[in-house]
């Protein structure tokens, strides 16, 4: 049973795609997505960002050329470098190392996260924190797979470090009621 049912879902997903090729898509979007696949077809045009981000992180080795010692960066072939691929700047000039401690440092904050809400007094409170959790998750995951090229050029910048002053107010205050919770959570474990 189980197998006829992914049977019919994957002949469903063949015949359906093609015609969301062409009758869903945008031209617009139907070439990100190309360029996506295949960034060098536009490598001057569509496929610039993604080509010089993934050298730009490629060239910082494993602990990188030192902060602002980047010739990329320098040069400024990285565009955008200040909000959407910060990750590629933090790449070339920290390297591996340096890249890896930015990834566990969201880790650790995911984790922290997950224990306010797990330590929170009412389900709307760890609904709220899991929220969060997941939204800065989410950014942080299509921020580095857009710069690493494992996902297609967005405009989602990396939390806390990308310059975007409306991103960086959302995710602050988003912090500040999981801040909230934890603190009302301590409060009530006191009495």
């Amino acid at each position: 049973v189980a197998l006829a049912l992914v049977m019919i879902v994957q002949s469903a997903a063949a015949l359906v795609t093609p015609w969301l090729w062409m009758h869903g898509l945008q031209d617009y979007q139907r070439d990100r997505l190309v360029l996506f696949l295949d960034p060098a077809k536009d490598p001057l045009g569509g496929g610039y960002h993604l080509l010089q981000s993934t050298v730009g992180i490629g060239s910082g080795g494993l602990f990188g050329m030192g902060l602002l010692q980047g010739q990329l960066t320098k040069l400024r072939f990285i565009p955008e470098q200040h909000t959407d691929f910060i990750f590629s700047a933090l790449g070339e000039e920290t390297g591996f190392l340096g890249t890896i401690l930015v990834v566990i440092g969201f880790a650790l904050l995911m984790g922290r996260l997950l224990q306010v809400a797990g330590q929170s007094r009412s389900d709307f409170e760890s609904l709220v924190v899991i929220g969060v959790a997941t939204m800065l998750m989410f950014q942080v995951v299509v921020n580095i797979f857009m710069t690493i090229g494992l996902g297609p050029v967005t405009g989602i910048p990396l939390p806390f470090m990308s310059y975007g002053r409306s991103a960086m107010v959302v995710n602050f205050l988003a912090l500040g009621l999981c801040l909230s919770v934890s603190r009302r959570s301590k409060r009530s474990l006191n009495r």
